[in-house]
């Protein structure tokens, strides 16, 4: 082996060049490319790992009342926004028997939000008036629980002396006009939760709801337009904050031809994780809260 001793190795000048034996060189040389492969194979399976699913979004869907077909929809909704992010859901389901009289009982709670993480209100309940107990719904979310509100929960409690839930929806309507087609436009394309959604839809059969106001911390994102009469148009998908809270609202979802559409779900998947800050900045669920 052709190697120097240790005192000619120490009495070598710095720069004079120390030979090695051809094993330390195809040593060095194996220990070298182990390490790159070594490497590359915990990259490579890095790279093949998805995220790790997040805890579960807990929904609570109330829905029921008058008017519309609720036994469906609650299974187009809690279904459709399912296959789309990860979200588990509590139904409560009642009223259809006294329709727009009937005071959902989770409402009597003294917390009733507590345990979940957004509350999703398809709901008709127009003739409660009861100021004390909209002002307790509407309390449950300025703290921060986020709400998502469709379609006959935007004229809910609509007659009630109280602006408080009209605050937490972010608009006010008190009419619609006959269910009939009608053209919705998109005000805010850039908006996270409008990516992929139609410039310009034309919809099913469904009811338009009349906006008198948008209240300050409202931002449209679409419009409904009156046919026949471009000029007259309302805001129909939108966000709000009320408190805490962060509100996506649309008044669309009359029909379930409507709600069944996979435009409609994915728009109201995407609102849902905005409102629960689980949307990034180009309308895809954030890392753990996409459907694996």
């Amino acid at each position: 082996m052709n190697t120097l001793p240790v005192h000619a190795v120490l009495n070598r000048r710095f720069s004079d060049p120390i030979p090695h034996s051809s094993f330390a060189i195809r040593n060095s040389f194996v220990i070298r490319h182990l390490s790159f492969v070594i490497l590359l194979v915990v990259l490579l399976l890095a790279g093949s790992q998805s995220s790790p699913a997040a805890e579960p979004l807990k929904a609570l869907l109330i829905t029921g009342g008058c008017c519309h077909d609720y036994e469906a929809q609650k299974k187009i909704l809690s279904e459709g926004i399912s296959a789309r992010a990860n979200v588990t859901w509590t139904i409560l389901h009642e009223g259809d028997s006294n329709g727009k009289e009937h005071e959902f009982s989770i409402y009597q709670k003294p917390d009733w939000t507590k345990g979940f993480d957004v509350i999703v209100h398809n709901e008709c309940s127009g003739q409660v008036t009861n100021a004390a107990f909209v002002e307790h719904i509407a309390k449950g979310h300025a703290d921060g629980v986020p709400a998502v509100v469709i379609h006959c929960s935007i004229h809910s409690y609509r007659y009630s002396s109280t602006d408080e839930w009209r605050k937490l929806l972010g608009v006010s309507s008190y009419r619609h006009q006959a269910r009939r087609p009608f053209r919705v436009e998109t005000v805010k394309p850039d908006h996270p939760i409008m990516k992929g959604f139609p410039v310009k839809w034309q919809d099913d059969p469904d009811e338009l709801y009349e906006i008198k106001k948008v209240w300050p911390e409202c931002t449209p994102l679409a419009e409904a337009i009156t046919p026949a009469k471009d000029s007259d148009r309302h805001p129909c998908i939108w966000i709000n904050k009320y408190g805490k809270a962060r509100v996506f609202g649309t008044t669309l979802g009359h029909g379930n031809e409507t709600m069944s559409r996979s435009e409609y779900l994915d728009l109201v998947t995407r609102g849902l994780l905005w409102a629960c800050d689980k949307l990034d900045e180009n309308g895809k669920p954030k890392s753990g809260y996409a459907k694996e």
